[in-house]
């Protein structure tokens, strides 16, 4: 790198010192509902320079890449039409579950970026939601019926297993812990008030 000296020298420095206080994060909160996925950009910023590029990278399980522009200091809110997977005057459809890779940058993007794997269970979530509250209409017998709420609590047990799978990077784990809540929530949903309390699924592999 060549030799930088004078006021030159001096603006570098400045430069230098402003952007080591950039220190890049996202966090994805829950918006209880599979239509939409929202980021909120937790980074901290140089007073200047100006941010440059703000830009996000999200993995959709299924569908491949998309980049947008990202909001800094904002909630940015992603549908299925700003992701590429509807047009823009088409019916906004959910989002898929499974895990999404997130990757936040601003230019330089090689040097200055933050990644995040999260796993997105909206859908199984409102699935899991429906059965809960069929529960206490079911006209069962009282053993039948705590076995059953022991079946929904072993689900959420499972989905919020993945969530933290993902968090950590565990992706092996958490689609394994998310198709095991799914298809014991499949059975939990057929089967209904015909389980009886010996009769319900103990592999989930």
């Amino acid at each position: 790198m060549p030799e930088v000296r004078g006021s030159n020298s001096i603006l570098w420095h400045i430069y230098f010192k402003l952007m080591s206080n950039l220190r890049l994060d996202i966090l994805v909160v829950p918006t209880y509902t599979s239509t939409l996925l929202s980021i909120v950009d937790a980074s901290t910023y140089p007073v200047a320079p100006p941010v440059v590029s703000p830009t996000i990278e999200i993995t959709i399980p299924g569908f491949g890449k998309v980049v947008l522009p990202f909001h800094i200091n904002s909630t940015n809110i992603f549908n299925s039409a700003l992701l590429g997977l509807t047009c823009d005057d088409c019916n906004l459809v959910p989002l898929p579950d499974g895990v999404y890779h997130l990757r936040y940058s601003v230019a330089p993007a090689y040097e200055n970026f933050v990644e995040r794997s999260i796993m997105k269970i909206d859908q199984l979530q409102e699935k899991y939601d429906e059965a809960f509250m069929k529960l206490d209409m079911m006209e069962c017998d009282l053993a039948i019926k705590k076995q059953q709420k022991v079946n929904l609590s072993s689900i959420d047990f499972m989905m919020q297993g993945a969530v933290s799978a993902a968090n950590n990077c565990a992706i092996d784990q958490a689609n394994k812990l998310y198709n095991q809540a799914k298809n014991m929530l499949n059975n939990f949903m057929t089967n209904g008030c015909q389980c009886s309390g010996n009769n319900y699924v103990t592999n989930f592999y």
